[in-house]
């Protein structure tokens, strides 16, 4: 199983692919779908990595993919473009997936 990124900027991709990570630079709602559906898709993708920035542009798709499918795993990264901390995107993905607040 291998990596894949869905990214909003090139210096994030251009990062993942020295570690050897393959993806796809994005911009709009529909392109970050398309890639992602794409993604799910992929047999040998084991974890598809979204920079936190594409994920707010297409939350409710990322969260049905979440809560309805095992593999591959969708992981929100920070980029340079970061807003939020982690601890708070996952707080906010259990909050909304169980209905319980940490």
């Amino acid at each position: 199983m291998k990596f894949y990124l869905i990214s909003d900027n090139i210096d994030t991709q251009m990062g993942m692919r020295l570690a050897g990570i393959e993806g796809v630079v994005v911009h709009s709602p529909e392109e970050i779908k398309d890639a992602l559906d794409r993604a799910m898709k992929m047999e040998d993708v084991g974890i598809v990595l979204m920079t936190e920035k594409a994920v707010q542009q297409v939350r409710e798709t990322v969260y049905d993919y979440k809560l309805s499918r095992k593999q591959p795993l969708i992981v929100e990264i920070p980029d340079r473009h970061a807003t939020s901390k982690i601890s708070d995107t996952i707080s906010r993905y259990l909050s909304d997936a169980i209905g319980i607040k940490l």
